[in-house]
């Protein structure tokens, strides 16, 4: 990383939701905000990785919905470049969506079961200008799905044709043909099969490393995140809790949901710890006074019950949100 000024710099992201509590009787439920996102910065370098990781239900894809406007954000900052993309109206935004794109959970849902692969892959092209005859087109295409390791002979095939690996590999292909600056990657790997899963996350790590570009790595996997990541974040009910070094994460985590999330990964060697129970989170709509991890948490003192940390720079790329950050941070030296 250099000290060049970051391409995507966040600040104080909050997407929240409004619903309805369930009735009680005749009259509706109260109307009550889920705090998906609450309060989320962060930089990204230019050629970084930065991995976010969480349970299921902690924010992390909303930020990316957010970050690429697939949801509306409450408040906040995110400057891409320098311009702050969240105010753009939909017209000003899609001239970044060339430069800012997506890889989807999904593979089976994220492309169209009606369109070849071809027709697929020519749409971005078209849309964004990137080549100006049909052989133009079908020659990028065919270069881009060598990229992804697939054959060019498929592209009159359809979806359905296709394993869940190679429809990933295809939406892949759909991102990287307009050479974007910046990608989103939401649990790109979690609906594969296990057998499937680092092939297609190698792939991801090759393109990433030989394209020079950015990415929000999404997952629920610390090992994936591991895997492909240069930094990461740690996040809990919509806040970031900690963040540093890849290595550091690792090595000596300085927050305890962290250390938490640590020890749920199952062992096979043996002498091991066995693995911990995360139990269940509070809920984004009722979350608890002070820190919000302070019921789960084995250092919980009175001070955590009561006031909500904000993340201390503890140095060396890392920061923590968590009063006790030094005392984890003495007892890993």
């Amino acid at each position: 990383m250099t000290d060049a000024a970051p391409l995507l710099q966040v600040r104080d992201l909050k997407t929240h939701f409004t619903f309805r509590a369930p009735s009680t009787g005749v009259l509706p439920g109260p109307k009550r905000i889920l705090k998906a996102v609450d309060g989320v910065s962060f930089d990204l370098a230019e050629g970084e990785v930065l991995g976010i990781v969480g349970e299921s239900g902690c924010g992390k894809s909303t930020v990316g919905r957010t970050l690429t406007k697939l949801e509306p954000a409450t408040s906040g900052e995110a400057r891409f470049r320098g311009r702050d993309i969240l105010g753009l109206s939909a017209g000003a935004f899609r001239p970044l969506r060339r430069e800012i794109q997506m890889i989807f959970q999904d593979p089976f849902a994220s492309l169209n079961p009606r369109l070849t692969i071809e027709q697929t892959l020519a749409e971005p092209v078209r849309i964004h200008d990137l080549a100006r005859t049909r052989e133009e087109v079908r020659a990028r295409i065919a270069d881009t799905l060598v990229k992804v390791g697939l054959d060019p002979k498929v592209m009159t095939r359809y979806p359905h044709e296709f394993s869940g690996g190679q429809r990933q590999r295809i939406g892949i292909a759909r991102v990287m043909i307009v050479e974007p600056r910046l990608v989103i990657a939401d649990e790109a790997v979690s609906a594969l099969d296990v057998s499937i899963q680092a092939q297609v996350l190698n792939l991801i790590k090759d393109l990433q490393r030989d394209s020079g570009i950015s990415m929000l790595f999404i997952s629920h996997d610390l090992g994936v995140v591991r895997h492909i990541s240069d930094r990461v974040a740690v996040m809990y009910l919509g806040r970031i809790v900690e963040t540093a070094p890849k290595a550091a994460i690792f090595e000596k985590p300085a927050h305890p949901y962290t250390r938490l999330l640590l020890a749920s990964i199952p062992r096979i060697r043996p002498g091991r710890q066995p693995v911990a129970d995360l139990g269940e989170p509070a809920s984004a709509a009722s979350p608890p006074s002070g820190c919000a991890f302070h019921p789960r948490c084995p250092l919980a003192t009175d001070i955590c019950r009561s006031t909500r940390p904000d993340p201390v720079d503890l140095g060396n790329g890392r920061s923590s949100a968590c009063h006790h950050a030094g005392q984890l941070l003495g007892e890993a030296a």
